[in-house]
């Protein structure tokens, strides 16, 4: 099977990934198939002298079989999206851990809330492009944009989500390897897109646990 993609480590990226490629190979499949009758018809029906050119009106049988076909498909697809769509955009898991990510031109600001565990008091901490979380534990991120639209991606998270001035938007997701992992935005945002870029640290738990104390000692 060919694969692109990179690394998954997320929890939900199986079933992501499990429909691009379905996606990918239906679309590609027809894509040889419209490519080799084109090249068919090109050669069949090129000209040569003494042929005349006949009308005809078409296939009706043809064309209801290539109006279904493709409809079945798409209801297929969306039966099998339905469920991965709502797992992961209409449900978001029992966590203690959340993190606000401030879009701007050009930069991402990062924002935990500190041992109280609320936004806008004087322990919160605040990162730039920075964001550090454990493996194997669902990590709440509330999503907003000071200016333009952006978007937040991480390729290997398969998470992408845009990030809009006057809304909080809500997104989760749960790392399954340690690393590091670029944050690029994925929406051309302005002359600093290209450089809007930030990192997501994923700690093993007890590594995790050690960057928090050195931020909070009193904690």
């Amino acid at each position: 099977m060919l694969r692109w993609l990179p690394e998954n480590v997320s929890t939900y990226g199986q079933e992501i990934d499990f429909l691009f490629y379905l996606i990918y190979y239906i679309t590609g499949g027809i894509f040889v198939l419209v490519a080799a009758a084109m090249i068919v018809f090109l050669v069949r029906y090129r000209h040569r002298e003494g042929r005349r050119a006949t009308y005809t009106h078409g296939n009706t049988t043809l064309e209801i079989v290539w109006t279904i076909v493709p409809a079945l498909i798409l209801v297929v697809l969306t039966l099998l999206s339905v469920p991965t769509w709502s797992r992961i955009k209409s449900h978001v898991p029992q966590t203690d851990l959340q993190i606000r990510v401030t879009a701007k031109q050009f930069n991402w600001e990062v924002t935990y809330p500190g041992p109280d565990g609320q936004f806008g008091t004087a322990d919160d901490l605040e990162l730039e492009n920075e964001v550090h979380v454990p493996v194997g534990k669902p990590v709440r991120v509330i999503l907003a944009s000071r200016d333009v639209i952006h978007s937040f991606f991480v390729p290997q998270l398969r998470f992408k989500q845009d990030a809009v001035p006057g809304r909080d938007i809500i997104e989760w997701f749960e790392v399954t390897k340690p690393g590091r992992y670029e944050i690029p935005c994925a929406e051309l945002c302005g002359f600093g897109h290209s450089g809007m870029k930030g990192w997501l640290y994923a700690h093993p738990p007890e590594e995790y646990e050690q960057w928090v104390r050195e931020r909070w000692p009193s904690s």
